[in-house]
């Protein structure tokens, strides 16, 4: 009888330390519940508004009828497979009022796209090639007066006039996920402008650096510098800059380099609420001896949404 018994005790010490080792732990069940992370990153923002003032015929302070809208976008789709980054974005915006006695005017407008291979040579360093287009969705005008005094709308742009598509090839300097730098030193660019004689009035002999007769314009041995920045500075108010700098090899100097820089300042109102200062400014030979700028506030409904957690800056 005791050896049985001895069997007796020595399963029921046993038995609860099976049951452990083959019971899952709560670290392991919960390892087991995180969902992979996404194959691509997918992230976008949005907003639309729109401003009205409307007045009585007998209103005696003074003023017109007045319509505005704008709309903004900003999407991107990232992958990391190894050494390897595939990086896509595509930004919008665009303005617009309607004005009594005025009509139409066109505000802001821009349309840019952006695609990038990128190969790690270090943790902050990779190599890339890319190819990004910048222009706009609609048709711009110069308003002023003529000889006579006569009220006169004069075009400057159109849908893909100028439109400006560089391939770059070089390397990108990537410390933190909030700014990065791409180096190129070979950045071919095409301007296309599409009958460049349309715009001679205004622009002068070479609208965009396009001679009439011709729709376009390539820049061979040329080089860019590209930097952004994308930084929440709080739970509600977030800034995003992107710098850019094109050199032609042939006119290297300081007078013939273009400048750009995109700064947008969001601070989120309520959940779907947003307050946005977008402004642009521009340095272009090619177009104007001066600096331009472009500033645009946006107050709106706003959408954003990700598929994935931020990472830890």
């Amino acid at each position: 009888m005791r050896l049985p018994l001895l069997w007796v005790l020595a399963a029921g010490l046993l038995a609860p330390n099976a049951h452990a080792q083959t019971t899952p732990s709560a670290d392991t069940a919960r390892v087991a519940a995180t969902p992979p992370p996404p194959l691509w990153r997918k992230s976008g923002k949005t907003a639309l508004g729109l401003n009205e003032s409307l007045l009585s015929s007998n209103w005696r302070g003074g003023g017109v009828n007045t319509i505005g809208f704008n709309a903004l976008a900003n999407l991107k789709a990232n992958r990391k497979l190894g050494v390897h980054s595939f990086d896509n974005e595509s930004d919008f915006l665009f303005a617009f009022s309607e004005t009594r006695g005025l009509g139409y005017r066109k505000g802001q407008d821009r349309l840019y796209l952006d695609t990038k291979y990128g190969r790690d040579i270090s943790s902050d360093w990779n190599m890339f090639l890319s190819l990004n287009l910048l222009t706009q969705f609609a048709g711009g005008f110069q308003y002023d007066k003529d000889a006579l005094g006569n009220e006169r709308a004069r075009q400057v742009s159109s849908f893909f006039a100028p439109a400006f598509i560089t391939a770059a090839y070089g390397f990108e300097y990537h410390p933190n996920p909030t700014f990065r730098v791409r180096l190129a030193p070979f950045a071919p660019r095409l301007t296309v402008v599409n009958r460049a004689e349309r715009f001679v009035a205004v622009l002068g002999d070479t609208p965009y650096g396009v001679n009439p007769g011709r729709s376009a314009r390539w820049e061979i041995l040329a080089a860019q510098i590209l930097a952004e920045y994308d930084k929440p500075l709080s739970p509600t108010v977030a800034l995003k800059a992107r710098y850019v700098l094109f050199a032609n090899y042939r006119n290297l100097n300081g007078k013939e380099t273009d400048h750009r820089l995109d700064l947008g300042l969001t601070a989120k109102v309520g959940k779907y609420i947003n307050v946005a200062i977008n402004g642009i400014a521009l340095y272009d030979f090619d177009q104007d001896a001066g600096l331009q700028y472009s500033q645009g506030l946006n107050i709106g409904i706003a959408y954003a949404f990700q598929n994935f957690v931020d990472e830890k800056k």
